[in-house]
């Protein structure tokens, strides 16, 4: 019997595991095992439940601490997955790699690696994050307004208000606090033996360009394939809005050349 062909999405911050419901249908079809494991702390309920009730402990969860449940739920499958995440799921997929994790990895629109330098609307959608009293041990819910003007900038109303609903939750304060700060959040490239793709989008207000080119820049160092594709007339909302496919569709080819 022929061994399972994995596949492991890995969401960002702000959005349950569902905002992969359209993007994983292209994967399915080709023949992928698709797995969509929530954050640790954000299973098994509603995004309206989590927003009106953030899990306790969920503001001080750190970046290694969601690694960490990545890579125990990649190391029950039978196969190594590739990996796909998008947005901080982009820099855990960074990580699960530089572990050794998966066969190979998309990043799409990445959170930044250490020593990344962040482009300027990048900082400007963190700064809210940070500059709360005592914000790397509290969780933070994305406001609409701010889903909307840095998140999925590219979409209609009806779209935002729908989008919002189903899938926005609050997240911790602490990775914000290891991203700006470099802490825990570094990897290695020379040592990555896996092929990696990054990902970015023209109108990206959440993971600029200047971001995702960095974290391109830092990550071609390594002997392993590693791409870089930048999508037009999208927003950091590309997994989930129209034209989806277009992104989805080119993840999947470059996942048929190298995973």
């Amino acid at each position: 019997m022929a061994k399972s062909k994995n596949l492991v999405f890995v969401n960002g911050a702000w959005m349950t595991s569902g905002c992969w419901d359209d993007f994983r249908k292209p994967f399915e079809k080709a023949g992928y095992t698709v797995h969509t494991p929530s954050w640790p702390l954000l299973g098994g309920a509603s995004a309206a439940e989590l927003r009106a009730n953030p899990p306790k402990g969920l503001g001080s969860l750190s970046v290694g601490a969601i690694v960490d449940h990545y890579q125990a739920f990649i190391d029950t499958l039978e196969t190594p997955p590739l990996i796909i995440g998008h947005s901080f799921g982009g820099l855990y997929v960074q990580m699960l790699l530089d572990r050794g994790v998966g066969s190979a990895g998309i990043a799409i629109d990445p959170g930044p690696t250490a020593f990344v330098i962040p482009g300027p609307l990048s900082l400007l959608a963190a700064s809210p994050v940070l500059a709360r009293i005592g914000a790397w041990a509290r969780p933070f819910t994305l406001s609409f307004k701010a889903f909307q003007k840095n998140f999925a900038n590219r979409n209609s109303l009806e779209l935002q208000k729908a989008a919002y609903e189903r899938l926005v939750v609050p997240t911790s304060g602490l990775i914000f606090h290891q991203a700006a700060f470099s802490i825990g959040t570094g990897v290695h490239p020379k040592r990555r033996h896996q092929p990696l793709l990054v990902t970015g989008a023209q109108y990206d207000r959440t993971v600029d360009t200047f971001t995702s080119r960095g974290v391109f820049n830092l990550q071609k160092s390594s002997p392993a394939p590693t791409e870089y594709k930048e999508f037009a007339n999208h927003s950091h909302f590309l997994i989930g809005e129209p034209g989806w496919e277009e992104v989805a569709g080119f993840c999947l080819e470059w996942a048929k050349k190298y995973a």
